[in-house]
C-alpha cells in the first residue's frame, strides 16, 4: 500500500507504475483506492488525471462511473475520456442513472474507474450496494480504481457521529479496506477547502450555507483529516505486518457476543471488525439465544434489532452463529473452542438489575471457563 497526500507530477508517474506492476503479478483484479477527509478535497479529480496518464501508457481504461457534482475542473478532466454509458432505472416514477455493472463486466477492462464507492443502489439492482458491484468487478479479473471518505467507513460512523454529531446512511465495510492493494489519502488544508466551498467549487450555491453548518467546520475538518490519516497509515502498517511479519504473528480470530441490545450489540460488532481488519483475521458473531429470549417472548422491536444487527455483522464480514441455550457461558466458550477463538468480546452487564445480576454471573463463570486457556477476553464499554 502507498500514503500520499499531495504528489507532484514525478510522484503521480511513479503511482501510476507501481499499480501496474500490481496489475502484472496477478489475475484477480487489484484494487486501488483513494481516501479523503471530506468531500471536495479531490479524490475523483485525482482518478481522472491518472486514468489521463494510464491512457498515454496505452491501458485500456474506462470510467465506470463518475459523479462530478458539477464542479467545473472535474467535469473538464472528464472531457474526451472513455465512458461505459450509465444503465437507465425506473424507480418511484423517476428516471434513475446507475453505473453498469454487467456494461462493464462484458466489456472487460483492463481498469475501470468507480467513484462514490458507498453509494446505495436502486432497489432491484443486482447487488444493495456498488461496493459489492465492485468485489465482483475484482473477481472478473478487472482492476478497479476508487475513492470514498473517510466518514464513510463502517466502523468509524460512531466516532464520526460523535465528533460532528452527524449520522452517516452510506458506509462501506472495513474488511474491503483490507482487500485493497494500494490506499491513497487525499489531503487538503481546511481553510483552503472552506475557501473553495464559498467560491462555489465543491457545491451549488444552494447547498453551501448547509455545508458550513455541517462537516465544512474548520475543528470538523480537522477531526475528520486526522481519522483519514490516521487510517491510511494503519492501513500500510497493516500490510506491511502482514506481508513483512506474518510469520511472527500470533494468529487471531475473534468471537463477538452479542445480545439483544441494540446498541451495545453494534458497538460490538464494530468494534470486533476493526479489530479482526486490523490482524487481517477472521471473526465470529455469536448470539445465544435463551428460553426467555425465545422469539415468542421479546418483543418485535427487540426481534428486528437483533435481526439488523446480525446484517450487519454479516455486511461486515462475520460468520454468524446462533445458538439456544441457558447456559451463556458455556455456549460461548464451547463456541470459542470450536472455532479456535483467540479473543472474545462481550457487553459491560446491562441495565436493569435482573439483567445486570444475570450477566454479572454469566460473565464470571466465563471467566472461570477461560482460566487456564490463552483465550483473551475484551469487554466492550
Amino acid at each position: 500500500m502507498s500514503l500520499a497526500t499531495d504528489p507532484d507530477m514525478e510522484q503521480r508517474e511513479q503511482n501510476v507504475e507501481r499499480f501496474l506492476e500490481l496489475i502484472r503479478q496477478s489475475r484477480k483484479g487489484k484494487f486501488k483506492l483513494y481516501i479523503g477527509m471530506i468531500a471536495g478535497v479531490g479524490k475523483t479529480y485525482r482518478m481522472l488525471k491518472e486514468v489521463r496518464g494510464l491512457l498515454r501508457k496505452g491501458i485500456d481504461v474506462k470510467i465506470g462511473f463518475i459523479e462530478t457534482h458539477g464542479r467545473e475542473d472535474t467535469e473538464r478532466q472528464l472531457e474526451g475520456l472513455p465512458v461505459i454509458p450509465r444503465r437507465k432505472v425506473f424507480y418511484k416514477g423517476k428516471e434513475l442513472e446507475e453505473m453498469d455493472l454487467q456494461a462493464i463486466l462484458n466489456i472487460h477492462p483492463d481498469i475501470v474507474v468507480v467513484d462514490e464507492l458507498a453509494h446505495t443502489n436502486v432497489p432491484g439492482s443486482k447487488h444493495d450496494k456498488r461496493w459489492q458491484d465492485v468485489v465482483e468487478i475484482l473477481e472478473a479479473g478487472i482492476n478497479v480504481i476508487s475513492g470514498v471518505n473517510i466518514q464513510h467507513i463502517d466502523s468509524l460512523s460512531a466516532e464520526i457521529e460523535e465528533l460532528t454529531g452527524i449520522v452517516v446512511q452510506e458506509r462501506i465495510p472495513d474488511h474491503l479496506l483490507g482487500i485493497a492493494d494500494e490506499i491513497l489519502n487525499i489531503d487538503l488544508p481546511a481553510d483552503e477547502l472552506i475557501t473553495r466551498l464559498k467560491e462555489g467549487k465543491i457545491y451549488k450555491e444552494g447547498k453551501v450555507e448547509i455545508a458550513l453548518k455541517n462537516f465544512f467546520q474548520p475543528e470538523k475538518i480537522l477531526q475528520l483529516r486526522e481519522l483519514a490519516l490516521k487510517e491510511v497509515a494503519g492501513q500500510v502498517e497493516r500490510k506491511i505486518e502482514t506481508e513483512v511479519f506474518s510469520a511472527k504473528r500470533r494468529s487471531e480470530k475473534f468471537l463477538a457476543c452479542i445480545t439483544t441490545n441494540q446498541k451495545t450489540a453494534r458497538k460490538i460488532i464494530r468494534k470486533t471488525s476493526r479489530m479482526a481488519n486490523y490482524y487481517t483475521s477472521s471473526w465470529i458473531v455469536l448470539y445465544v439465544q435463551t428460553s426467555g429470549e425465545a422469539f415468542d417472548r421479546i418483543r418485535l422491536s427487540d426481534q428486528r434489532y437483533l435481526l439488523n444487527n446480525l446484517k450487519l455483522a454479516t455486511e461486515l464480514g462475520a460468520e454468524v452463529i446462533k445458538v439456544k441455550s441457558n447456559n451463556v457461558a458455556s455456549a460461548i466458550f464451547s463456541t470459542a473452542v470450536e472455532k479456535q477463538i483467540s479473543t472474545i468480546l462481550v457487553g459491560v452487564p446491562s441495565y436493569t438489575l435482573k439483567k445486570f445480576l444475570f450477566n454479572q454471573n454469566t460473565l464470571r463463570k466465563l471467566l472461570k471457563k477461560l482460566a487456564g486457556t490463552k483465550i483473551d477476553l475484551i469487554i466492550v464499554s
